[in-house]
């Protein structure tokens, strides 16, 4: 039997703190993966792109996943698809999930995780009450979970927001008890941690708008064309991403022209003590995620086993077995 679990399935099933622990086990622990997850996009003749990422793997999962998205920016939600959860051992198609949410969220926390770790340990902790600002530009749904989780890790505190449509930013800031302004600089001037999740194809920040110590997460650039940091940001700031290959081939380094050894570290080797990430209060720095296939697993495994124990979403018979009594009339 297939397990149908839709968004508000996983709405229900998802929990902030289980999925932010999931991911820092999985960027400690996915490196020991003898196989290499795989990221492929192609053009469409339609307003949009199709990615599938494959397979899936994280070490003590006995599971994969398969997924397959389609991404049309004019779209509300802009990206759909599905998860497949599949069984180690045989193949069994154990789950099928919504795209849009797991991927949200595993992006958003993801990111919050990766600003968490790179941002100064000034900002946000400690005897710190006022809490580092935090600047959003494009109030999207990785937006959303990126807020929820950096919060869930330390003290924020004010919030702006800039999102091409006015009233979306003023929602955004509604909901999260911010307020938006007129700009990407204008986030960038005010705020500590500034978070970039949008579609551009041009620069939105310049060296001239950032100061020294801030923290940038650049979502937006993960697929070749996309860009939100100008190459004087690059240049000057500490770089880590998640995958050097395929920061290099599709992500923040390829919008620059820049070789996968221009990344100064990814998360997983800042994690695992293998990079110290920050080292000084004044430096920039810059993570710029594309995302991989072992988040989908960690956070549809998750999801899955709670729903097996909660009995929540929908049991199908995709095979389409014959009943029993049908079979022994054979």
């Amino acid at each position: 039997m297939t397990r149908i679990l839709g968004h508000r399935d996983l709405m229900t099933l998802l929990d902030p703190d289980a999925c932010v622990e999931a991911l820092r086990d999985g960027f400690i622990r996915s490196d020991a993966v003898t196989v290499p997850g795989q990221r492929i996009r192609t053009d469409l003749p339609f307003p949009g792109t199709a990615t599938a990422l494959i397979p899936g793997l994280l070490p003590g999962i006995d599971a994969y996943t398969v997924k397959v998205n389609a991404k049309f920016p004019g779209a509300r939600p802009a990206l759909r698809g599905i998860i497949c959860l599949h069984g180690g051992q045989d193949g069994e198609l154990l789950a099928l999930l919504d795209s849009a949410t797991i991927t949200a969220w595993r992006t958003g926390l993801a990111a919050a995780l990766g600003t968490h770790v790179l941002a100064s340990a000034d900002l946000g902790e400690g005897d710190d009450r006022e809490g580092a600002v935090l600047g959003v530009i494009g109030a999207g749904a990785q937006a959303e979970l990126m807020v929820l989780g950096l919060r869930r890790l330390r003290h924020v505190g004010g919030l702006v927001v800039h999102d091409i449509d006015p009233a979306r930013a003023a929602s955004f800031a509604d909901r999260h008890g911010g307020h938006s302004v007129g700009s990407a600089a204008e986030v960038a001037a005010r705020a500590d941690i500034v978070l970039l999740a949008t579609w551009s194809r041009t620069p939105l920040l310049h060296l001239a708008d950032t100061r020294p110590g801030q923290h940038l997460t650049s979502l937006g650039v993960d697929e070749p064309g996309k860009r939100e940091l100008a190459d004087d940001v690059l240049e000057t700031a500490l770089i880590a991403v998640d995958d050097r290959p395929l920061a290099a081939a599709m992500g923040v380094l390829a919008a620059a022209g820049l070789p996968g050894e221009a990344a100064h570290a990814t998360l997983g080797e800042i994690l695992r003590g293998e990079h110290p990430g920050r080292t000084d209060p004044g430096q920039c720095t810059v993570y710029s995620p594309v995302g991989l296939p072992w988040q989908d697993l960690a956070l549809a495994w998750l999801a899955y086993r709670e729903a097996e124990r909660r009995g929540l979403g929908v049991e199908v018979d995709l095979l389409g077995s014959p009943p029993a009594s049908a079979e022994s009339a054979r």
